[in-house]
């Protein structure tokens, strides 16, 4: 049985929708999953990204999965994209199989017959072209500076919500990207990045990457499932 253990708090509003969201394909589905969430520290995190101080966060990564192991965890993933930035320091000391939620992105974007995605979330996602781990789609970051963009991501992902002016913020962002340098869809390469976009049009296809690290987490629970009684 797979076991679902979730890296969370990095931020709140994001660990929330990861549990809405798979939950609601576990009810529409008609099956039960497990499923265990640990809170991490959003500040540490913040202050080893932007610091790139990788060794750090993958060790404090190590001691969560720890952790959601105890717990019966037999699986983990961290509920945050921005917080993949140090994904291959953690591989090694996680003592369980972490699933990324960068590495299906490229097999999603070129099953969709996207050439060219534009990106969101924080500036190390930008301005690394999502850790230049796209090989088959070609990335484009917002012309525009990308530490105060990912500021303004931060803060409201630590607030857990968005103003308007933000929201108008990040929609010109993705505009000027379809716009300007030929982008097909914009990608929500942060996933906080719902609390801006959820139940709005910005007037351009908008891909959430949570959805599909999200559709990969479930199709492991699913696989392993085990009926309700």
């Amino acid at each position: 049985m797979a076991h679902l253990g979730l890296i969370g708090g990095i931020g709140p509003a994001a660990t929330i929708v990861y549990y809405q969201r798979l939950t609601d394909l576990a009810r529409r589905a008609g099956i039960h999953i497990d499923m265990t969430i640990v809170h991490a520290d959003v500040q540490a995190l913040i202050q080893n990204n932007l610091a790139d101080n990788r060794a750090a966060q993958a060790k404090i990564y190590a001691r969560h999965v720890e952790d959601l192991k105890a717990a019966g965890a037999t699986h983990a993933a961290i509920t945050s994209l921005g917080g993949h930035f140090c994904f291959d320091e953690t591989v090694p000391l996680s003592s369980l199989p972490l699933i990324s939620g960068v590495t299906p992105l490229d097999d999603h974007f070129a099953a969709q017959g996207i050439g060219k995605i534009g990106l969101l979330g924080t500036e190390v996602v930008m301005r690394t072209k999502l850790y230049g781990q796209l090989s088959k789609t070609q990335a484009v970051a917002p012309n525009e500076d990308l530490v105060e963009l990912g500021r303004v991501y931060r803060d409201m992902a630590v607030i857990g919500r968005c103003s308007d002016t933000d929201r108008q913020h990040f929609f010109a962002a993705g505009r000027e990207m379809v716009e300007k340098q030929g982008a097909e869809a914009v990608v929500l390469a942060g996933t906080d990045l719902n609390l801006a976009f959820d139940d709005h049009d910005p007037g351009y296809r908008v891909i959430d990457a949570l959805d599909v690290h999200v559709e990969v987490l479930f199709d492991l629970a699913r696989s392993n499932r085990e009926e309700p009684s």
